[in-house]
Parts: C-alpha cells; sequence; structure tokens
C-alpha cells in the first residue's frame, strides 16, 4: 500500500512550523522510503545554524545521514515550498524520482527541471502551507530575499 501523501505533507508542515518557531524560515521536508519509513526530515535551518546552504530539501536528506545512493530512487520527499535550484539538484543528484511539494504561489521553483528529468512532480495546494509561508514573508521579506539568493 503506497504511503498517504497527505501525511508525508504533514510532517513536512510540522517541520516548517518548527522552524518558523525558532524564528526561521517555515519550510520543512521529509523523505519517505516506499515502505513508508521516514529515512529523514528537517527544515530550512540557515538562520538557526548561520547555514548557506541548510534548506529544507537539504536537512532532510543530511538527517537521513550516509545512505547507498540506490536507497532515494524510489523514495518521495516532500516539501512545503517548491525546490529551488539548490534543492532539486539534490534530488537529481541523488535519483530521487517523485516530488511532493505543499504549494507553489508564495515561490516556484526549478519545477521544470524535475520534470525534464523525469521526476514526478505533485502540487498539493495545501492552504497550511501557503499561509504559512505568506505570513513569514510579509514578516520578514530581507530573510526571505536572502534565502532565494536575492
Amino acid at each position: 500500500m503506497p504511503f498517504d501523501d497527505k501525511k508525508g505533507l504533514l510532517i513536512a508542515l510540522e517541520q516548517a512550523k518548527q522552524s518558523y518557531s525558532q524564528g526561521g524560515i517555515p519550510i520543512g521536508s521529509c523523505i519517505i522510503s516506499p515502505d513508508g519509513k521516514v529515512l529523514g526530515r528537517g527544515h530550512n535551518e540557515r538562520i538557526q545554524k548561520g547555514s548557506a546552504i541548510l534548506h529544507g530539501e537539504m536537512s532532510a536528506l543530511e538527517d537521513a545521514g550516509r545512505l547507498p545512493g540506490k536507497t532515494y530512487k524510489n523514495c518521495t520527499i516532500y516539501t512545503t515550498l517548491s525546490p529551488c535550484n539548490m534543492c532539486t539538484g539534490a534530488i537529481l543528484l541523488y535519483g530521487i524520482k517523485r516530488v511532493v511539494m505543499g504549494e507553489n504561489v508564495n515561490f516556484q521553483g526549478a519545477e521544470a527541471l524535475l520534470k525534464a528529468n523525469g521526476v514526478e512532480v505533485i502540487n498539493m495546494d495545501d492552504e497550511g502551507c501557503k499561509e504559512i509561508m505568506s505570513k513569514f514573508i510579509k514578516e520578514r521579506s530581507t530573510d526571505w530575499n536572502e534565502d532565494i539568493g536575492e
């Protein structure tokens, strides 16, 4: 039985809320194996850790630890926001074939690149994901612009 995408997105959204409560950027992610095991979860920690690269997806990959590359091939990565170029690159590097995102209204990343490389991209158009990101952008636009490289 396939893993429920709503449950995966809920894990990612919980991570986004955790980041927001820590003063960080509210983007969360998790990686789920085909049998429903959470391999890694994380949230954007650029502010909390002074990191240049710890976006939500990167944090989830870091949390998964060192795994054989083949482990990722049939996994799904859940993210509350459309993946940026950096996170898209990591998804492609590890051969993750399925991305489920919460929304792409507040930011649209490299979805076309993912699709062009055979990755299934699903947009859940989730109100909770849109709301927390929109709130953050209004409150802290300077931090948001820094996060997306502007």
